[in-house]
């Protein structure tokens, strides 16, 4: 690793060999780390696939890379992208973002020259996909726009919310994404379980008419309309969501393949969501007493969702057949395939085609080289580690300084808050309670100098993550009335 960077980054000294006579050098060491990862994936990993990240290549022209990747040919030229391993979670997300524009300019170009070709007069709007709700019915306008929008689904995203003046430079798409997922993810809705347990949610097997699987379509859409433009997302999915989003990791050409199925589920796999019954499934491969007598169970699965019992057979007559020492493990592999398979298969189908949707002609995520289902995790969710202290250092300003005092008092109001008001702090600055990738450090924060009002609240312009501070005159001040402002804010308005 560290060979690949000193070539990559080669000092003035001339101590190496110049580049031009060592240009097999840098693709022959890649090779070598691609057995070391090969070597890592053939059983239990011993290194953490982020160990063999090479965060020294965040720096290099990675478009370059990747646009070489795309049109050439397999051994005509060597480009990191083909071992994507060795690239970090922060130089992909570079990519996709760069390439998503790419795209968005793209399509944007094409409706333009389509209303030229057609005589028409085009406007502004034709460059965005114009979403248009009401905060009364968020969920079923939503599901309308997407649905009559199919072919602007690639275009720039703006929102707007009926009655309101606010326009959309960011703030007011994060916000969509917030109240629509937090809606959709309401148990009343029945969409989706709550596991307290593991702190995740999973899909509710009851739901099957042609309106959920339409809302669970949404939800992908979303993730993938997250992606793309680059928003994070509140989402407490388990890991196997996203191994499942990414099985295939290309979308089949013919529409009745199976998508989502994760072949031989482990228990593993049903811990992340039900850490409970994984334990009793491992105690009953484990229990060295007669199966069939002492615990009296039939291949039938029983599960709960939102208090309302359900029993399935896991093979016909599934009731009348016991679970006996023999065949403990083929009711296992029955259970597992079940809860994380055929259960909610309509429903896991429905939400794979509407993230791929957004998300299959891009090659970084229709690639199963170029993302594990953990970087799609992190792409989506972002991280929830906040560290203030690199936000600090990152922050720019505007009326004020540093070591100015109040913005001394500022920092230590922070420092003071509860990990839920610092959540919500960050949710009032950025539209956001998530970290994105790269961590708090990379977040673009402005504090801007506010009148001299003591009855003033603190305002966000959560399109720029930019903080208007008033001249407060010391700590208690500043301390309730930035605590009242991130308390009650949700929704745009100008008083």
């Amino acid at each position: 690793m560290q060979f690949i960077t000193l070539r990559q980054f080669y000092p003035n000294d001339k101590s190496l060999p110049p580049l031009g006579k060592t240009l097999w050098w840098i693709p022959s060491a890649t090779k070598n780390l691609a057995l070391i990862n090969a070597a890592n994936k053939l059983g239990t990993e011993l290194l953490h696939f982020t160990e063999l990240y090479n965060s020294a290549l965040d720096h290099i022209d990675l478009m370059r890379e990747y646009y070489n990747w795309q049109s050439l040919r397999p051994y005509e030229c060597f480009s990191y992208c083909q071992y994507p391993f060795i690239l970090s979670i922060v130089a992909k997300r570079i990519i996709l973002t760069k390439d998503s524009e790419q795209q968005m300019i793209l399509n944007a170009r094409k409706s333009l020259v389509s209303k030229v070709a057609r005589r028409q007069t085009p406007n502004i709007d034709i460059f965005f996909l114009n979403i248009n709700v009401r905060r009364s019915h968020l969920v079923q306008d939503s599901l309308n726009e997407i649905a009559f929008k199919q072919k602007d689904l690639k275009k720039k995203l703006k929102v707007t919310f009926a009655g309101e003046p606010g326009l959309d430079m960011g703030g007011l798409t994060k916000e969509w994404f917030l109240l629509l997922i937090r809606e959709i993810f309401h148990a009343e809705y029945g969409m989706f379980v709550y596991y307290s347990h593991s702190r995740c949610y999973w899909f509710s097997t009851g739901q099957m008419d042609n309106t959920n699987l339409r809302e669970y379509n949404l939800i992908g859409v979303l993730m993938g309309l997250a992606v793309y433009n680059s928003i994070i997302l509140d989402l407490s999915f388990p890991g196997i969501c996203y191994r499942k989003l990414l099985s295939p990791p290309v979308v089949p050409t013919v529409n009745n393949d199976n998508v989502g199925v994760v072949e031989n589920p482990t228990l593993d796999d049903l811990n992340e969501i039900m850490p409970d019954v994984a334990n009793g499934l491992k105690h009953l491969l484990e229990y060295e007493g007669n199966v069939e007598e002492d615990m009296g169970l039939t291949f039938q699965v029983s599960l709960e969702e939102h208090r309302t019992p359900k029993t399935h057979n896991l093979k016909p007559n599934g009731e009348n057949i016991p679970v006996t020492n023999e065949s403990r493990e083929e009711y296992v592999n029955l259970y597992l395939n079940w809860i994380l398979n055929v259960s909610m298969y309509e429903q896991f189908r429905a939400f794979y085609f509407g993230f791929h949707s957004v998300c299959a002609s891009n090659a970084l995520i229709a690639s199963a080289l170029m993302l594990r289902p953990e970087e799609v995790e992190l792409l989506v969710c972002g991280t929830d580690k906040l560290d203030l202290h690199e936000l600090r250092k990152a922050t720019e300003y505007d009326g004020y300084r540093p070591d100015d005092n109040i913005i001394s008092v500022f920092w230590n109001v922070i420092e003071s808050l509860s990990d839920d008001q610092k959540r919500k702090f960050l949710l009032f600055v950025t539209g956001s309670d998530r970290v994105p990738v790269g961590g708090m450090g990379d977040m673009n924060f402005k504090i801007t100098r506010g009148p001299n009002r003591s009855d003033y609240l603190p305002e966000a312009h959560t399109c720029f993550n930019q903080l208007v501070l008033p001249q407060y005159p010391n700590h208690d001040l500043l301390k309730e009335k930035l605590v009242t402002a991130i308390l009650n804010a949700e929704g745009f308005g100008m008083e």
